[in-house]
C-alpha cells in the first residue's frame, strides 16, 4: 500500500488541515521540525521515511486567493526523485519547472457540470479526487456516476474526517472498491494509526494520504516500513 504524506499550503507555509474548515487552518506545529516552511516539513518527513510521493494542496489556488506556483516549482526542482501530486484546481502542474515529477490532481470541488466534458480531453493523465463533505459530493454531482470520465487513480477525500481523529470513511471506501474493481483507490482523511492502515489494506485500498498521524507520531518509522 502506498503511503503518501500531505502538505497543505496556505499563505506560503504548511498548515494543519482539520475538518475541511479552511478559514480555521493555521501554520502547522509539529515535533518533526521547528517551523512550517515547505522545505523544512518535507525534509522532516523524508527523515522519518523514504517516501517517493508527496501530495500538495495549493489551498490559496483552490480558494481563488492567489497560488503557490513559484514554491511548487522550487519543490519540483529541489526534490527531483520525489513525485508530486499537486492539487490546485484546474490549473494543472506549475509551468515554471520543466521537470516531469508532477501529476495534477483535479478535485470534484473544482468541477461544475459544464467542466466534465473537458475531462475526456485530458485522456486520463491526472488523478481525480472525489471530495466529500459528510455525505455530499462537492462539485459536479453527476461525476460520481461517470466512471467513464475517471482516470485510473481515484482519491476518496473525506474532508470532514481530515484531522478529526475519527478513522477513515471505511464504508464509502468499501462501496467504491466493490463498485469499481478496475480502479486504484487512495483513502484520504482520518487515518489515526497502524490499525487503520491494516484495515485499509484488508479492504484492498491501494494507498492512503496521511498528515496528522505522521506529525503526532501515531505512525512512526516501523509502521511505515511495514505497510509502505
Amino acid at each position: 500500500m502506498q503511503i503518501i504524506p500531505v502538505i497543505d499550503l496556505m499563505n506560503g507555509v504548511v498548515v494543519r488541515a482539520r475538518g475541511g474548515r479552511r478559514d480555521r487552518y493555521r501554520a502547522i506545529e509539529t515535533p518533526l521540525c521547528p517551523n512550517a516552511a515547505p522545505h523544512a516539513v518535507i525534509d522532516a518527513l523524508l527523515d522519518l521515511h523514504r517516501f517517493d510521493t508527496i501530495y500538495v494542496a495549493d489551498l490559496d489556488a483552490l480558494m481563488g486567493k492567489g497560488d503557490h506556483s513559484e514554491i511548487l516549482g522550487h519543490l519540483q526542482d529541489d526534490y527531483p526523485r520525489l513525485k508530486f501530486w499537486i492539487d490546485r484546481g484546474l490549473s494543472g502542474c506549475p509551468t515554471r519547472s520543466p521537470r516531469s515529477n508532477c501529476i495534477p490532481v483535479i478535485g470534484s470541488e473544482s468541477l461544475g457540470e459544464a467542466d466534465l466534458s473537458g475531462l475526456k480531453a485530458r485522456r486520463g493523465e491526472f488523478i481525480l479526487s472525489l471530495d466529500f463533505m459528510g455525505e455530499r459530493l462537492l462539485g459536479a454531482q453527476s461525476l460520481i456516476e461517470r466512471g467513464d470520465l475517471w482516470p485510473e487513480t481515484i482519491i476518496v477525500m473525506s474532508l470532514s474526517f481530515v484531522g478529526a481523529n475519527r478513522g477513515p470513511d471505511f464504508q464509502r471506501l468499501a462501496q467504491l472498491r466493490v463498485g469499481w474493481p478496475g480502479k486504484s483507490f487512495i483513502a484520504a482523511g482520518g487515518v489515526r494509526d497502524e490499525a487503520d492502515l491494516r484495515r485499509l489494506d484488508d479492504l484492498g485500498i491501494d494507498g492512503v494520504l496521511v498528515a496528522s498521524a505522521l506529525h503526532s507520531g501515531a505512525l512512526g518509522s516501523e509502521a511505515l516500513r511495514k505497510y509502505a
